[in-house]
């Protein structure tokens, strides 16, 4: 709502408590924030893991250390939301992100369509706490999504990684990362593999090279893209499974449950 205050226009947007939220320590990728029930995995979990026990016996260790994989998909309605979303999050703590994304959310009264977003003041998101670099990115991601350039939920669905990929880091803000999150928590694509992630990276060095015990792991200890991907090629096609056991290899380094997801970024 607006209030007038001289030659300024001082706006206010409702501030209602935030819904509660899964895990706000985790990485800020796409948490959840739609109730209803985890879709099924697109892929055999029991054939998964059986495949990567026989492929690599190193990451069969870990697999049998960690336990069960226990990746619960994040349900959401579209691309463009889940997206609106993952830039919200970018570059801030999980509480802090979820205030802002809360009052976005309370404004709209839910998920704001493409278009609604498109045609909203800067100012009515910068007074809820998004950046100026935030809104530029949202303002772009709603245009895309208008242009077609962010499929539907039905399209991207037919779509491959690689396409997905290509899509969307054509959004101001979207990175291979933050697709490759979608990809894994949102969709369930069996075969991904993050590799400039740092919980995956640091999972990979705990489980696969002598790291010192003397002290903490340094950059120059985690492992290159290159060499994950080589080990990775072991693992295909289930090299999202992988990469959920690296990150419990840090879960388990620092004596934590399991998220489901990574909690490193």
């Amino acid at each position: 709502m607006l209030q007038g205050l001289g030659k300024r226009r001082i706006l206010r947007v409702p501030r209602p408590p935030v819904p509660p939220r899964r895990n706000p320590s985790a990485v800020h990728c796409s948490p959840v924030i739609h109730d209803g029930r985890s879709p099924k995995l697109p892929f055999d979990a029991a054939e998964a893991l059986a495949h990567l026990r026989a492929r690599d016996p190193k990451l069969g260790a870990l697999i049998d250390r960690a336990g069960p994989f226990t990746l619960k998909l994040d349900p959401a309605p579209s691309p463009f939301a889940s997206l609106v979303e993952s830039i919200l999050y970018q570059q801030l703590h999980g509480k802090a992100a979820a205030t802002i994304h809360g009052r976005v959310r309370a404004y709209f009264g839910g998920d704001p369509a493409p278009q609604l977003l498109l045609d909203t003041p800067d100012e009515v998101l910068r007074t809820a706490g998004v950046s100026g670099n935030k809104v530029r990115a949202l303002k772009d991601l709603a245009a895309r999504t208008l242009d077609g350039t962010v499929p539907s939920h039905a399209a991207i669905k037919k779509m491959s990684d690689a396409q997905i990929v290509e899509r969307l880091t054509q959004v101001r803000g979207i990175g291979p990362w933050t697709v490759e999150m979608l990809l894994i928590f949102r969709m369930g694509r069996p075969d991904v593999l993050p590799v400039t992630d740092y919980g995956v990276r640091k999972g990979f060095a705990l489980t696969f090279q002598r790291v010192p015990k003397t002290r903490p792991l340094a950059a120059e200890d985690l492992p290159l893209p290159e060499v994950l991907l080589k080990r990775g090629k072991r693992w295909a096609p289930f090299r999202s499974v992988a990469s959920w056991y690296l990150w419990r290899a840090c879960d388990l380094a620092k004596g934590t449950a399991a998220s489901g997801r990574s909690g490193l970024q």
